[in-house]
């Protein structure tokens, strides 16, 4: 039985597994117990045998429309909380060159706290009413700001990874530090060697960017002269790890990905920043074929949109240009998009023992979606079935 109040859920779930991509559950009932956990998931048509089993009444159960689902929240494993001010606005320039001429200087803003709450509580509104319910960010030096990052994803309930360089501490439930070198080119080796140390001393998550540009991956060969890869970089100074994710990845090779494997890292796919500042296409399938935990991330302000529908989007569209250039390249479906922003993440981000899906004890993370609204952006037809309804929602859904 659940302990204490019960609140049941009836209708139709959409998520993923290990060995589903979608896995559709219709005519089923799910409990949540009173402390956001998932107590139990039936298929199952007799209710009241099930409010008997599980203690709930009939009545307490909330019933899905015939044109709605759930489906678990959608997790971006890569943004820049700090750069969601010019999103859209400086995307002219290469990498090195976007950075030195837009990023930095806006960063620098955020030691005005004024400036930092009316930002950081924009992007967290914003991303939660695109169904991000769980954000990996990047916030910028200053100690004041960050944490500010993090008290307001807590207030407005968004799990969150907030990364300033060397917080090793937060006393937020749903908020968790990450170490942050922002890429090796701006750190020494001591800096690294001590986020490493940092990291695995208090078992610490990492975030990081590798190989996003060929330009930034030579300069890293030229000022790290002894290390065979941009990844060994990372491997040298002990910041790879089961719970450290990558963002980008353009251009590792086989070599670093075994690597990736072995340490049990994860890569963040950026798909609209790598377009849009023209940095790269990441081969998502060979990532997969090297069994790397991959998650999707926009990318705010490299990407234009805080959208992770978006994400999903452009993921797509990167493999189908993938698939032009060499007929042999197998495309990605939707299916495997949808794994990817969802239980994909989770793995990435080392919380799928939490949240990415539909599993008895794991907290109840989730979107109510309803692709019939009126006026709504989806046109629906007759005999068209769940699956077809959660397509439409990520691909015909505009983001907000």
């Amino acid at each position: 039985m659940c302990s204490g109040q019960c609140n049941p859920f009836f209708g139709t779930f959409v998520h993923s597994t290990p060995r589903a991509a979608v896995e559709i559950l219709q005519n089923c009932v799910l409990g949540v117990d009173d402390k956001g956990k998932i107590a139990f998931i039936e298929k199952h048509q007799d209710v009241v045998s099930l409010s008997e089993i599980w203690g709930f009444e009939t009545s307490d159960i909330r019933q899905l429309g015939q044109y709605e689902f759930l489906m678990p929240g959608m997790v971006d494993t890569h943004i820049h909380a700090s750069q969601y001010s010019y999103a859209g606005t400086a995307l002219d320039l290469p990498l090195l060159e976007w950075l030195n001429t837009y990023t930095f200087p806006v960063e620098a803003k955020y030691k005005d706290l004024d400036f930092a709450n009316d930002v950081y509580t924009k992007v967290v509104r914003r991303t939660l009413k695109n169904g991000t319910t769980t954000a990996c960010y990047f916030a910028t030096i200053h100690t004041d700001a960050s944490l500010l990052l993090g008290e307001l994803a807590d207030r407005f309930g968004q799990r969150a990874l907030v990364g300033k360089v060397c917080m090793d501490y937060n006393s937020y439930p749903n908020v968790k530090p990450v170490v942050t070198p922002r890429f090796a080119p701006s750190c020494s080796s001591s800096l690294l060697s001590e986020l490493g140390e940092i990291a695995n001393n208090n078992k610490l998550h990492v975030q990081s960017h590798i190989s996003e540009n060929k330009e930034e991956v030579e300069l890293v060969k030229t000022l790290f002269p002894g290390c065979k890869s941009y990844t060994d970089v990372y491997l040298k100074h002990n910041l790879l790890t089961d719970r450290t994710v990558m963002a980008h990845g353009c251009h590792l090779t086989d070599e670093e990905l075994e690597i990736f494997r072995e340490t049990g890292s994860a890569v963040s796919h950026c798909p609209n920043s790598n377009i849009s500042i023209c940095s790269g296409m990441l081969n998502v399938r060979n990532v997969l074929n090297h069994n790397v935990k991959l998650g999707l991330g926009t990318d705010v302000a490299g990407g234009y949109s805080p959208s992770m529908l978006d994400a999903m989007r452009r993921t797509l569209d990167t493999s189908k240009a993938l698939t032009i250039q060499d007929p042999q390249h197998k495309t990605l479906s939707f299916e495997e998009v949808f794994r990817l922003a969802t239980l994909g993440g989770s793995e990435a981000l080392s919380l799928d023992d939490q949240i990415g899906n539909f599993v008895v004890g794991k907290d109840f993370d989730a979107l109510r979606v309803n692709v019939c609204v009126p006026d709504g952006p989806i046109d629906l037809f007759p005999g068209e079935g769940p699956k077809v309804r959660q397509s439409s929602y990520w691909s015909f859904l505009p983001s907000y």
